[in-house]
């Protein structure tokens, strides 16, 4: 479970988040001003991520995937960061960062072409990541938003269409149909097999 690491009173900016080193590897998101420790995944939702990660190189360059280590600034009621699972690069959201000492793709860059979430277990990540994170994510007009649960066995494609997501549940044995990865090729249930 993740452990917030500020108080109402102490919120941070989403300047001194980017400048917060405890002296640790721990990563961390800002929700809403909070530091929020990330806690290790658990060995499935590696085992997924990875797997996407090999099928989406299949079909994009490999200078335009970001796996765990590129974050997004989102709008939240106060400062907020996002780290997602997987990233696609737009060839302007790739160049905007190019040459920054940290991957991190603010609010005045282009967003990213897609972003994925592996849902974690509990009900707190599970509203993180398709409630807040489906706002978030659409409100930086990010092309695609995939949701992808491992308890519910379905993949959600957020499209954003005119300011907002349409979703589309995938499941069992139908194929991804994305807009921005058109020859993505697994199944939903090769992604969970």
């Amino acid at each position: 479970m993740s452990q917030a690491l500020s108080t109402e009173t102490q919120l941070l900016t989403f300047e001194d988040y980017l400048r917060h080193d405890d002296g640790t590897d721990t990563r961390y998101e800002l929700m809403n001003g909070v530091l929020v420790e990330m806690p290790p995944e658990s060995e499935e939702n590696n085992e997924i991520a990875r797997k996407l990660l090999f099928e989406l190189a299949k079909h994009l360059p490999i200078s335009l995937l970001a796996y765990r280590d590129t974050e997004i600034e989102v709008t939240g009621r106060r400062a907020t960061c996002r780290i997602p699972d997987l990233l696609v690069h737009t060839e302007a959201s790739k160049a905007a960062i190019a040459g920054t000492t940290r991957a991190t793709i603010t609010r005045d860059m282009p967003p990213p072409a897609l972003v994925v979430e592996v849902v974690s277990p509990g009900q707190i990540n599970r509203e993180r990541d398709y409630r807040y994170k489906h706002t978030e994510y659409a409100a930086r007009g990010i092309t695609e938003y995939w949701i992808v649960d491992p308890e519910t066995r379905q993949v959600t494609l957020c499209l954003w269409v005119n300011g907002q997501y349409e979703d589309q549940a995938y499941s069992g044995a139908e194929v991804i149909q994305s807009t921005v990865v058109p020859g993505f090729g697994l199944t939903v249930a090769q992604i969970f097999g």
